[in-house]
This record gives structure tokens, sequence and C-alpha cells, in this order.
């Protein structure tokens, strides 16, 4: 008798005792459910261990999805089904999913089948977080990567890219029109003030000085196509807020003085070939001569169409005076009249087309709308036909590009060469979406809707994967701003044109295109919407 009542009493202390625990709840909680998946995130400064349950019967039954100290967590329901109504429970590690506290932790969401403009729109908007919420916050510009070991190095390139995805994400809603002036009003900022070089901007820079981050060795001053890629995108803006109010016209005024400062001739030596790279301390000693076919054009568009320093038309033959250039050979059907075997790297048919519209645009060298698309046709074929027989390529799975690589670091990918190892880098094919959406769309489907948990993220889609590769290795768990960048912007132009709109309407580029032989069109936003 007196041992059971000790039995009792001690129970009675235990249950008391579990009672009188304390918790934290997180605050904040959000789900957003979209098709495949749901975004739940929440307030966790102290990286308190939760399991996080779900539940698809309203709380009858609860499944454990997973256990983060995180405060987000994107979970892959395609295994509950689709168009769910889901409640979500955010619980203390150990807590049970059923007692009476657990609606405290509790938020609920919805999942629905989306369409592909709703599929387009949801990549669009996380691709475009990189820019906006992941941006170097001291300065606004695009972190380099979102794995640097150097530290806190920001990109010129990468953000030229990233203003136009801002453009078009103040425009969609992804956050406000106000919110997007105001982060490109830091950007236009930071530039003012940081190192320049006869005009041009360094590739890397440090977010917090605005001095040279060095690239290489003698790469320690001006990049001219770094500087290229930044005037695409501040030249857009400058359109875009050509007419607005008074603040907004007096950024565009600014961007007007960056892009007059500039000095393209410079960057000849006096000889009718444009040059990369100049340093204040090793002068033009790399020598390295801007050629193609690749994605420098855009560097001879802009020199030619400066308003203050412009190059001479001759300048712009010696682009040609390269061993890949000129092709003219056919792959898979597919004639090629400009650029390396296959194509080359599939980012030659985005860099220097973010903002300059391909449509209509032709020289004495090629229609660049057929060359482009040819281009991404034969990637696809190649991947068709997987000569090396790898192991998840197809006619829904490709896209080969100069980006991380599970092996090798940072590599081309280049067809017919051993670089083309299996692995897929997605910002090839989905930012070649306006080239063919009707082959592209269904690798938009494949990515997220078959391969979405392995390869999606916080900013979208990750930077590689090979899935020939061991289980655990296959995916390299980075973003790039220069493989981020096209992906929102081409997904732009295939909606609407928007940013090809903007850019074409630069009454500059008009006269330098037409000083370099090109003939082009200028189309309304309108003719593009979808």
């Amino acid at each position: 008798m007196i041992k059971a009542l000790s039995i009792t009493l001690f129970l009675t202390l235990c249950v008391g005792t579990l009672q009188s625990q304390r918790y934290a709840v997180p605050s904040s909680m959000k789900a957003t459910g979209y098709d495949a998946h749901v975004e739940l995130t929440f307030d966790n400064p102290n990286a308190f261990v939760y399991d996080i349950y779900a539940s698809k019967d309203g709380g009858k039954t609860f499944t454990k999805r997973v256990e983060t100290n995180g405060d987000e967590y994107l979970d892959f329901v395609n295994d509950l089904g689709r168009n769910l109504s889901l409640i979500y429970r955010v619980m203390p590690k150990g807590m049970n999913v059923l007692s009476k506290d657990a609606v405290k932790f509790q938020v609920n969401t919805q999942t629905h089948v989306f369409s592909d403009d709703e599929l387009l729109n949801m990549v669009q908007q996380y691709t475009t977080r990189y820019f906006f919420d992941y941006a170097d916050p001291d300065c606004g510009m695009a972190r380099e990567r979102s794995n640097n070991p150097n530290g806190n190095i920001v990109t010129t390139g990468g953000t030229g890219f990233g203003i136009m995805a801002l453009i078009a994400g103040g425009r969609r809603g992804y956050f406000s029109h106000e919110a997007a002036f105001q982060k490109i009003n830091q950007i236009v900022t930071f530039l003012e003030k940081a190192d320049r070089f006869h005009g041009a901007w360094a590739h890397w820079y440090n977010g917090n000085t605005g001095k040279v981050f060095n690239f290489s060795k003698y790469d320690d001053g001006g990049d001219l196509v770094e500087t290229a890629f930044m005037m695409e995108g501040l030249l857009t803006a400058r359109q875009y807020y050509d007419n607005g109010n008074e603040q907004e016209k007096t950024l565009s005024n600014r961007i007007t003085k960056l892009w007059e400062g500039v000095d393209w001739n410079w960057y000849t030596q006096g000889t009718d070939s444009l040059y990369w790279h100049w340093s204040p301390d090793y002068g033009f000693k790399l020598n390295h001569r801007i050629t193609g076919f690749d994605e420098t054009m855009i560097t001879y568009v802009l020199a030619a169409s400066s308003p203050t320093h412009p190059i001479r038309p001759e300048v712009f033959r010696s682009y040609s005076v390269s061993s890949y250039f000129y092709n003219g050979k056919s792959y898979f059907g597919f004639p090629l009249a400009l650029g390396m075997p296959y194509g080359g790297p599939l980012f030659f048919c985005h860099y220097s087309f973010l903002g300059m519209n391909p449509h209509g645009l032709m020289d004495k060298n090629a229609n660049y709308w057929e060359l482009n698309r040819n281009h991404v046709l034969i990637q696809r074929a190649y991947a068709i036909e997987n000569p090396k027989k790898e192991i998840g390529l197809g006619k829904n799975s490709w896209g080969f590009t100069s980006s991380d690589d599970p092996l090798d670091g940072y590599t081309s990918h280049q067809l017919g060469t051993k670089e083309e190892n299996g692995t897929i880098s997605p910002t090839a094919a989905l930012a070649s979406l306006p080239y063919a959406p009707k082959e592209i769309l269904p690798v938009y489907r494949h990515f997220y809707y078959d391969l979405g948990k392995k390869i999606f993220g916080r900013y979208g889609f990750y930077d590689a994967f090979n899935l020939g590769m061991v289980e655990g290795q296959q995916v390299v768990h980075s973003y790039l701003a220069i493989d981020e960048g096209p992906i929102p912007v081409m997904i732009e132009n295939y909606r609407s044109g928007l940013l090809w709109h903007l850019f074409m309407q630069n009454k500059d580029i008009q006269q330098g295109l037409k000083k370099l032989g090109f003939q082009f069109q200028i189309e309304q936003e309108s003719s593009y919407i979808r």
C-alpha cells in the first residue's frame, strides 16, 4: 500500500513538472502553399530545435516532416497529394503534437495545381529574392555567391542582371515599387563611390568599403565586360525611371553620369580592338582582347553607343578575329552561323541579350534570334542523344553552361569536351525560355515537380546537379549571382518583354546599333504579354 502511494506520488510530481515546463512559441509563423511544396518561415533567433508536423485531414493525424534548428523549411508535399488543405505545427522537439497546447504552434495553408504561368511566376519570384533579400545590406549589390569563402564580396556583372530582375519584381508585386527603387538607388550610390578605372568598374568589390577585391593577381582594376553587364542593367533602370517622380528622375540622371563616365576608348589601347582589363599597377598586362562570338557582344554595342567616349565602327570588326567567331556548321540538323562547336555554354545567348532584344536583330554575320534559338535546340538534341550515356539527361532534363560542378568546381560543361560530365546547370535551360518555350516549359515542370525536393531552395533552383553521382553528392547547394540573374530576367522577357522594351528604348543604344551596322526593331512591351 505504501509502495503504491509512493508510485502515485512520483507520477503526479512528474506530470506536474511536465506541465510546468516552459517553451518558446516561434513567432511570425507563416505557411505559403504553392503546388508541389509549402514554404514555412518562423522566427528562431536562438536556433532552438523544432519538429515540424503536417496534417491533411483537418488535424486528426499528423506526419512528422522534419527536425530543424533553422527558421525556414520548404516541404515538398508530393507524397501527401495535390490540392491540399494543410495544418502545420512547428513544435519544440519532443512535445506531443496532439497535446492541448499544440494549437499555439499551428499555421494553416492550401496548395493548388499551378498553370504554367503560375509556375513561371513562382520561379521568377524565388530567384529574384537573391537580389532583394540576399543583397548585401550595406551597399545593395549582389553577393558574388551564397557560399563565398572570401567574405563580403559583391559582384559587378551579377548586380547588373539583378537590377533588371528588381525592376520586374517591383512591377510584379514581389515587393513594392518603392522598395525596388530604394534598392537600386542604394546600388547606384555605392557605384558612385566605388573604385573606378577610367570609368569602368572592377569585377569584384568589398561590399563594405567599395575597394576592389582582386579577381586574380593582375586583375585588380577595370573589367570592361563586367562593366558592360552592369551598364546593361543601369541603362534599363535609367529608362524605367526617366518619366517617374522627382526622386526617380534624379536617379535616372545620376545613372547618365555613370554611363557617360566610362571611357570605352581607353580600353582600345589605341588599337582596333577592345581589351578586357586595365590595372592601375600592371596596366594592360593581361592583354586580353575581347573577341567572340561569346557573352561579350554587349560590350562592343555599349562602347559604340557611348555619347562621350565611343569607339569607331572599325573596332567592332576585330570582334570576329577569333577561332570561334564564325561557325557555319550544323549540329543535329540545326545550323549555327557563329560560335564554338555546339554553340558553347548557353550563357552566350543570355548575358548580352537580357536587355538587347534578339527579336529582329541582324547584321551581316547572323540573325541573332535564329542563332540563339538554334544554340538552345542543339543542347536539347544533345541531351536526347546523350552520347556519353550520362544518367539524368533527356528531352526534359538538360542545360549546359558555366557553373559550379559536384566534382570539378566552377567549369564550362562545354559540349564535346571532357567538361561535359552529365552536370546540369538549371540556369542554362531556364534562362533560355523565350527562345523555345514549347521545349523548355517541360524542363521547368520536371525540375520542379520531379526533382524539386532535391534541387529547389530558398532562392530557386540550386546552381548545378548531376544525377550520376552518389546520393548525397548530386547537388551543389550554391547560388551564383551571374547564374541567378538571367533566370528572372528572361522569364520576364518571355512574359511581357518589359526589359527588352526598356533597354531598346534608349536612344544611345539605337544609335550605337545603327553605327555598327545592325538591323533591329523596337517593339512595345504589350506585344509579349503572357
